[in-house]
């Protein structure tokens, strides 16, 4: 019968070993998390075969004492706490005293350090030295690490090249940069600097962003800053035609800790929902900053992972905050060139000899842009056919009206023309003014920057999507169509407890069930517009996404309605907007252009694609080889 013995130490460390460091890019993790816990305005990184021959981190921070030294690669050794209580407001990065013991138990390990008070440094090389030795050194900490998993060849044969282990290193190193801006930081491979990274101030930040994201990312990127409850949020969010295939651009730090969390790409995911192409995926460099006491980072000995300690408090924060940013209308930005010839000289209309103002109307002008797809709206609207869905029909019909009524108004009997030299450029709005209406899809206009080209029907259907949750806002209510037939469907018993407490998410969603039994509900009504949609699908991926909610913040939440009204409310902005090849006249296009400066995520349509460019001279000029 096998025995229970204890471990030996060594295979202990290894073991733990495996939960601290998976890959050369960890040790760098470590080693530079303790440089920055030691004070440290300097770390430089050398490394060599992608980590694997070597790893040496180098700081000028406050130094480990000599009698400390030994004592510093031992396991469950460290200077951050000192009782348990300390673990409820942890302000450090590391604390838990497992890295260089971990780090030293898989690989050659040497520690050169020097306080400021001593006169000589000590080294140690824990695998041939019994105890530190006196040495010269500089102020500060040198960790040199050799040969890792030389002793774990199984570790080390599931590592990958020396090209993808460097990549790994590279993207830590920049994300803890970005975290510590007023840290300088330098990173060799193979003895080739590849990234000299001086110290900056908040006012410089940039720099720092450009040099490690890259030029691109800052040109369309928007910075964000708000405080609410004690929290801060700050840091810089790229527009959503930034978007990428990957999240390889998306960096969050709780207290200047790098970390992935389920709940902050839960609540950043949920405000790009109305502004992103499917399967893309936003950027963002953000920082969040709270009491250490609110946030649990004694998760997981890498430290990745954090807990809130009021995660619904802390997911409507982010949430509210990127929304906000991400609603701001397009009046308010600075016109986005496709393309940014920098090397060009910058030219505007203001040179010009003429430029534009708005003129009395010479003509009729429709009231509303958005009446342009009346013909569409009422086509749609007959698809209903049947009794049983005619209250439901109207309902919808007088949902659109007001939203368009919304605004009539203020769209009536404007007309714009191209005047003289008395007009001023400092009149000509962001979008400027209509010139024509190509092939009845896009509107080609003039500002001050160039020529603007807008997407009629992407722009029109953003317009009265956002017109339509200003309705719905008020009136809270989406028509039902009753299903002449109701679905059941089956549910298992954690499912059923959901859907007993989410039973008013579902009702604001438009869809209505009802429980029949101790396994199974039956759905008796969806949202009208969506009639022809699979019941059970749309009951099933509520569940899902209530859920998901509830893992997330031990609550279901009225999130999940949220979503589904929004997107209810996008297919009706769909079906009531401009239609291809309906031209619209140049008071039409003029009061849409406006339209879309005064409302909010304006920049895109219901469904992420982009609504408008501009060209400036410069790139007209570069298109027609002008001044060659």
């Amino acid at each position: 019968m096998p025995q229970i013995r204890a471990l030996p130490q060594s295979l202990v460390n290894q073991i733990a070993a495996g939960e601290v460091v998976d890959r050369p890019a960890s040790v760098v993790k470590e080693l530079v998390e303790n440089a920055l816990d030691a004070g440290a305005s300097q770390i430089s990184i050398d490394v060599e075969q992608g980590g694997l021959r070597l790893i040496r981190v180098t700081d000028d921070g406050s130094g480990i004492p000599c009698d400390q030294l030994e004592l510093a690669v031992t396991a469950h050794a460290t200077s951050k706490i000192t009782a348990i209580d300390d673990l409820d407001a942890v302000a450090s990065f590391g604390f838990r005293g497992e890295a260089l013991a971990s780090i030293e138990s898989v690989s050659r390990l040497t520690i050169i350090s020097r306080p400021p008070e001593q006169e000589l440094g000590c080294r140690f090389a824990p695998y041939t030295d019994s105890s530190p030795r006196p040495t010269p050194a500089p102020q500060g900490t040198c960790v040199d690490m050799r040969d890792l998993f030389f002793n774990v060849p199984a570790r080390r044969k599931f590592l990958r090249t020396e090209r993808t282990e460097f990549g790994h290193i590279e993207q830590t190193v920049k994300r803890l940069s970005l975290a510590n801006p007023t840290i300088g930081f330098s990173l060799k491979h193979n003895r080739r600097e590849l990234l000299n990274l001086p110290a900056v101030t908040a006012d410089t930040l940039s720099e720092r962003i450009g040099a490690t994201l890259g030029r691109g990312f800052l040109h369309h990127a928007r910075m964000i800053d708000q405080t609410a409850s004690g929290m801060r949020l700050h840091g810089w969010l790229a527009s959503p035609e930034y978007a990428r295939g990957s999240t390889d651009q998306q960096l969050f730090f709780v207290n200047d800790r790098v970390v992935r969390d389920r709940l902050v790409s839960a609540a950043i995911r949920r405000a790009f929902a109305d502004v992103l192409h499917h399967n893309r995926h936003p950027a963002f460099v953000l920082s969040l900053t709270l009491p250490a006491a609110a946030v649990d980072v004694n998760v997981h000995p890498t430290k990745a992972e954090v807990r809130f300690r009021d995660a619904r408090m802390v997911y409507d924060f982010l949430f509210s905050a990127v929304n906000d940013a991400l609603a701001r209308p397009v009046a308010s930005l600075r016109p986005e060139s496709s393309v940014n010839y920098s090397s060009q000289p910058r030219r505007s209309l203001e040179s010009s000899s003429q430029c534009i103002r708005a003129t009395p109307p010479t003509g009729p002008a429709s009231s509303s842009v958005s009446g342009a797809g009346r013909q569409s709206r009422h086509s749609t609207a007959s698809s209903y056919s049947g009794s049983a869905f005619t209250s439901a029909r109207q309902g919808y019909l007088n949902l659109l009206d007001r939203a368009r009524q919304a605004s009539s108004a203020s769209l009536e009997n404007r007309g714009f023309s191209r005047v003289g030299d008395e007009a001023c450029p400092q009149e000509i709005p962001p979008l400027g003014y209509a010139i024509a209406h190509l092939k009845g899809i896009y509107i080609l206009a003039e500002n001050a920057t160039g020529l603007v080209v807008v997407d009629a029907h992407a722009a029109a259907e953003r317009v009265n999507y956002e017109r339509l949750k200003q309705v719905f806002a008020e009136q809270q209510r989406i028509p039902q169509a009753p299903l002449l037939l109701p679905v059941r469907v089956a549910l298992g018993s954690d499912e059923m407890a959901l859907v007993k407490q989410s039973l008013s998410v579902f009702e604001q969603a438009g869809v209505a069930v009802a429980v029949v039994g101790e396994d199974s509900i039956e759905v008796r009504a969806v949202p009208a517009i969506l009639q022809g949609a699979d019941a059970r699908a749309l009951v099933l991926d509520m569940l899902g996404e209530l859920q998901q909610q509830a893992e997330l913040m031990e609550q279901a939440s009225t999130d999940v309605a949220s979503q589904r009204i929004n997107q209810v409310l996008s297919t009706m902005a769909c079906h009531g907007s401009v239609r291809a090849n309906r031209v619209l006249n140049i008071a039409e296009m003029n009061a849409l252009l406006r339209d879309m400066e005064a409302t909010e995520r304006s920049d895109q349509c219901n469904h992420g694609r982009p609504t408008w460019r501009v060209f400036s001279l410069d790139e007209l000029d570069q298109l027609f080889m002008r001044g060659q």
